[in-house]
């Protein structure tokens, strides 16, 4: 059945309410970039911090996607994507709102005894506590706990239960991050005998390997510590041996990373266990 009609009511009725919405599709995950954003090759979002100066009329760049404009939301180029969408996605920060998403049963007793009630809406595996407030979004908190909030999209599952209530500082102290990110140059990049060129496989191969692999990160919806270093060992296993790896590319997984809520510590643990495993 096509559940495109439902959806797109679903997603202009919340941007009525000044809720910005993007569509996600199967494996509940943003839709990638179109030919001429990928890898952000339109100049736009290169660190997911803003919502230009990239144009795309299509459903490009994840969160930053999310728009109020119901003209955008019911345009063609959307429409093809809510017919392939399967639920409808929200950028929380965006409306002024931060959703505590607890995985399993310990961690919602957890919030229980530790976090104020407010609204709370049922999901497959556990819940979503909604508060009125912003913070930067951190994934796994918590065993169980992620923050989605600015730069980050939650499912929107129906409007809950409860009265929302005002993010605690509880929350606030749970989103702090340590501040700079890390110098890719510091991360150990291995050297090889090709100066910079695979010797086994062509640039073209590199690149759509480098944006493959953003692309595996950006879209996590969840155990993001787990796919950034499965990510960086997918890497490094194909290309750390042979020189072809610059700063710049490992700059990129780095940005892809932290655009999940990663900081710049667990990158670089994540890179360097990584290399570990593979012996480099």
């Amino acid at each position: 059945m096509n559940t495109t009609p439902s959806l797109l009511h679903t997603a202009l009725s919340l941007a009525t309410s000044g809720v910005p919405v993007l569509p996600l599709r199967r494996g509940k995950v943003p839709f990638g970039n179109c030919s001429v954003c990928v890898s952000n090759a339109c100049g736009g979002r290169p660190n997911m911090k803003a919502p230009g100066p990239c144009r795309c009329p299509g459903v490009c760049h994840a969160w930053a996607a999310a728009t109020t404009d119901p003209a955008v939301i019911a345009s063609p180029p959307w429409a093809a994507a809510w017919r392939r969408a399967v639920c409808v996605g929200y950028h929380p920060g965006g409306a002024g709102l931060t959703v505590v998403d607890l995985d399993d049963a310990d961690a919602i007793a957890w919030a229980r005894t530790a976090l104020p009630a407010t609204r709370t809406v049922e999901t497959t595996r556990g819940e979503h506590w909604i508060y009125r407030g912003a913070v930067r979004s951190v994934n796994a908190v918590r065993p169980g706990v992620d923050i989605k909030s600015t730069m980050a999209y939650a499912r929107y599952l129906g409007p809950g239960t409860g009265t929302m209530a005002d993010l605690p500082d509880a929350v606030r102290a749970l989103a702090v991050k340590e501040p700079s990110p890390v110098r890719p140059a510091a991360v150990g990049v291995p050297a090889g005998a090709g100066g910079g060129e695979c010797p086994h496989r062509t640039p073209a191969y590199l690149a759509r390997g480098i944006a493959m692999a953003e692309q595996r990160i950006t879209e996590a919806s969840s155990a993001v510590h787990a796919t950034v270093y499965r990510t960086f060992l997918a890497v490094l296993s194909t290309h750390g041996r042979c020189g072809c790896l610059t700063d710049a590319h490992v700059a990129r997984l780095f940005t892809a990373a932290q655009s999940k809520g990663e900081t710049a510590r667990h990158c670089t643990d994540a890179w360097t266990n990584a290399r570990t495993t593979l012996g480099l």
